[in-house]
């Protein structure tokens, strides 16, 4: 049983390349996003990868970014599931500001603690503790009893989302979380074990005339995750 979930970050928005707070607003691709998302798909193809389902956030750069991935492997007729639960964290009144402006506002330091932080809150937002709140039950409940089944699962979300998703499949402290940075449109390749532990993690990094590239936490530690 293949037990396979593969994990993707939308590619580089607008908002991102205007380096604004993007949250739960409903922002598109860039060009560069839509090639990031192509090329995810194309890693994910030259490794012989099809999937079974697919889930995505509400949100149109996460569903996008599916698009363009079942594109390119050829699967665009796939099942798929949308759901808020797999929506960024809400930056709540940070949302729609440019960092720097937000910086000169309340302070370098203030605006770091709020981005990187594990359970404080922006105001009138989420905590990534809040946003793992509503991911963990939506994996457990949905996404996981489909891996299980040996359903080939892939997911395209967001960089919170998804951060949220990892801490739980490689055993991050809250600590160790909030300096973990996911890239846009690398695919994170894992393998479950029966009792839903991590088998083998790769990540897809390389451009597809070369080779994957093992997660540093789990190289050579694979049969103790």
């Amino acid at each position: 049983m293949d037990r396979l979930l593969v994990l993707v970050r939308h590619g580089q928005s607008e908002w991102n390349l205007k380096n604004l707070f993007t949250g739960w607003r409903d922002v598109g691709l860039t060009d560069v996003g839509r090639e990031e998302a192509r090329e995810a798909g194309r890693r994910l193809k030259n490794h012989g990868l099809r999937f079974d389902v697919c889930y995505t956030s509400a949100l149109i750069r996460a569903q996008h970014t599916l698009d363009l991935v079942l594109d390119e492997i050829g699967q665009t007729g796939l099942e798929r599931h949308s759901d808020q639960a797999l929506n960024e964290r809400d930056y709540g009144d940070l949302s729609g500001l440019n960092k720097d402006d937000a910086r000169a506002k309340w302070g370098q330091e203030q605006v770091h603690i709020w981005r990187r932080s594990y359970d404080v809150q922006p105001p009138g937002g989420e905590s990534l503790k809040d946003t793992g709140a509503r991911v963990w039950p939506y994996y457990i409940t949905r996404i996981l009893p489909d891996v299980m089944r040996g359903r080939r699962v892939l997911v395209a979300a967001h960089g919170n989302s998804l951060r949220a998703l990892v801490m739980v499949l490689d055993k991050l402290s809250p600590d160790a979380v909030t300096q973990l940075n996911l890239e846009t449109g690398i695919p994170l390749v894992y393998r479950l074990n029966a009792d839903t532990t991590v088998a083998e993690k790769l990540v897809f990094s390389e451009p597809v005339a070369g080779t994957d590239v093992r997660s540093p936490a789990l190289a050579g530690d694979s049969a103790a995750r």
